[in-house]
């Protein structure tokens, strides 16, 4: 199948053949066809499949072939909402790629910067809108923008707004819609939560779930490396030093870790940038920038940062922090699997984390084969590796250095309330 067979407009298939698509992915050949025909769409899909185009080449299609003609400035009449600032500017940067042999106008709008430049592109008219939920209200908010003439609305990402919180502000928005308006609603997985939002959204949906022909467990070759928490920094710049690792995607569980992941790969003359919710919107598309034109092999991210990146050919995956959540695990390895691609997951696991190893296994249904040519297995590897965990009380014997080469004894833990006395006089 071609996408000329799906009855695409000659503007859009211009398009489409510049960005060098041929043939449309199974989302696209299913969810395409009903969009065209304004029903609305329960989409299910794995991250990496399609999806974007699949919502976005419908909408341009409607908003091209319904040309209006209006003397005052273009009213916005589609609306994308997504959870992160990355994913919202890969998003408008699809539209303007399928649209730009047609008049339709589109923007993105995200919090983390100024106002002042988008609102003047709001002002000069659109006609779709993407935008992250905490932006999109402050401007509702302040009477800049209004809901009241969507014709399409998509809600992407949206098992993933759910675990972020995103849940008051997206009905404060589905609250503003039209009734009358085309919905998509487009997730990579379809917990309980997310279909009762559903159920809220759209009214009588068609449905699309596209299972892959290899789950990403099974195409991304995965391995762990038993090693105590102090050692992890030490084992992370010996594998960028030995491994053949192009480009390497690292995982951090806080922001804090992930600056000092930077501070500690650059000490070892590693260079690599970290991007999470505390850098700015400049500081992080610098970062991005810098990693996907290759300046960067390595680029450190927290799990919600890393929403929205879309690297071609990334060559690994590094959890460096194990996540609590196992589906969270099976989203940062699929950043090395996209496309029908294959990649090599490295997953870093000390001894309070063997617990989240144990629900990873479970849920992806397979072992992750042990890595123990390393030179770090150290002393706690055993308790690590075997049937029985090492308690934090055990863990936390040894206290790591900023630079983790020093290994200093510890005092007996105090009391959470415990104060110094001062003497009597």
């Amino acid at each position: 199948m071609t996408f000329q067979d799906l009855k695409i407009t000659a503007p859009i298939l211009k398009a489409l053949a510049a960005e060098g698509y041929t043939h449309p992915t199974p989302i696209q050949q299913q969810a395409i066809p009903i969009l065209l025909r304004k029903r609305d769409l329960l989409g299910c899909a794995q991250t990496g499949t399609g999806k974007t185009a699949a919502f976005a080449i419908p909408i341009l299609q409607h908003l091209h072939l319904d040309q209006r003609r209006e003397t005052n400035r273009r009213k916005i009449r589609a609306l994308v909402v997504t959870p992160t600032r990355e994913l919202a500017i890969q998003i408008d940067e699809s539209f303007t790629a399928y649209g730009r042999f047609t008049s339709i106008r589109n923007t993105v709008i995200f919090g983390g910067v100024k106002q002042g430049t988008q609102v003047q592109a709001l002002q000069r008219g659109v006609d779709v809108l993407i935008a992250t939920p905490g932006r999109l209200l402050d401007l509702m908010n302040q009477g800049i923008i209004t809901l009241k003439d969507i014709e399409y609305f998509v809600l992407d990402e949206a098992d993933q707004m759910l675990d972020m919180g995103f849940i008051h502000d997206i009905r404060k928005i589905i609250a503003r819609l039209p009734e009358q308006r085309q919905s998509l609603f487009f997730s990579a997985t379809l917990p309980p939560e997310s279909l009762k939002l559903s159920q809220k959204i759209l009214g009588n949906p068609e449905k699309v779930t596209i299972k892959p022909e290899q789950t990403t467990a099974e195409k991304v070759q995965q391995s762990v490396y038993f090693v105590e928490k102090k050692s992890k920094a030490k084992l992370l710049v010996h594998l960028l030093q030995t491994e053949a690792i192009d480009s390497a995607l690292v995982f951090s569980r806080t922001k804090h870790g992930a600056n000092k992941i930077v501070k500690l790969l650059g000490r070892a003359g590693i260079q690599s940038n970290a991007i999470h919710g505390n850098k700015s919107q400049t500081a992080r598309q610098k970062a991005l920038s810098s990693f996907k034109s290759g300046q960067t092999n390595v680029l450190v991210a927290t799990d919600i940062a890393a929403r929205g990146i879309d690297v071609e050919e990334l060559s690994h995956v590094v959890n460096y922090d194990l996540p609590n959540v196992p589906e969270t695990y099976v989203h940062r390895i699929g950043r090395t699997g996209r496309a029908g691609a294959s990649g090599i997951a490295l997953s870093f696991c000390d001894a309070e984390e063997k617990a989240y190893l144990r629900d990873i296994q479970r849920t992806i249904n397979q072992k992750i084969p042990v890595a123990d040519d390393h030179p770090f297995l150290g002393s706690n590897t055993e308790s690590i590796a075997g049937s029985q965990p090492s308690t934090p009380q055990a863990n936390s014997r040894t206290k790591s250095t900023e630079n983790a080469s020093v290994s200093v004894k510890s005092k007996k833990p105090r009391h959470p309330y415990w104060k110094k006395r001062r003497p009597q006089k």
